[in-house]
């Protein structure tokens, strides 16, 4: 069985991920759409390897289930990246990314769905961010457990989660 995720990955908007060695400070919300086109291509590769199902071990997602993960990713601060510009500092609602796996039943996709979806995402969500004028970049967002993210800061952490996991699967 996979370990729920229970660390805080906030920090990495404040310095450098040792892992996988992404400073996300570096990022603006312009940047989306061209990091996660390269991600999309990534995704690509990774996904049409042979026995992209496996899982290295029992306590660590195999690459298809990171590329379905990533691809909600998209979908979750895609919408959270809406909130943003339509209310005033609003909660996000809560996401299980471990609920959601089993819910996605993670394990059983089609590494070729996943990669087309993982792509639609990255064009829907970067059309997101490219729309949101400069002008909303300081506009605030509240996670359920309080920690507080500007279209800025959302856009760094999303890009710094999506390389992260091409990091964990060896792209």
């Amino acid at each position: 069985m996979i370990e729920p995720e229970t660390k805080d990955w906030t920090w990495v908007l404040t310095r450098r991920c040792d892992e996988c060695g992404t400073d996300s400070s570096t990022f603006t919300p312009a940047d989306v759409p061209a990091e996660l086109a390269a991600a999309a291509d990534g995704w690509d590769r990774v996904l049409h390897r042979p026995r992209v199902d496996l899982r290295p071990d029992d306590s660590t997602w195999s690459p298809l289930e990171y590329g379905a993960h990533s691809s909600d990713v998209l979908t979750v601060m895609r919408e959270r990246l809406g909130l943003m510009l339509r209310r005033d500092e609003p909660t996000f609602p809560d996401w299980d990314q471990d609920q959601a796996a089993v819910d996605g039943d993670y394990r059983s996709r089609e590494s070729g769905e996943v990669a087309e979806s993982f792509r639609a995402g990255a064009a829907a969500t970067s059309a997101a961010f490219a729309a949101a004028p400069r002008s909303s970049w300081g506009r605030r967002g509240l996670r359920g457990d309080g920690a507080a993210f500007t279209v800025t800061t959302l856009a760094q952490y999303l890009l710094h989660d999506i390389r992260h996991h091409l990091h964990d699967v060896g792209a």
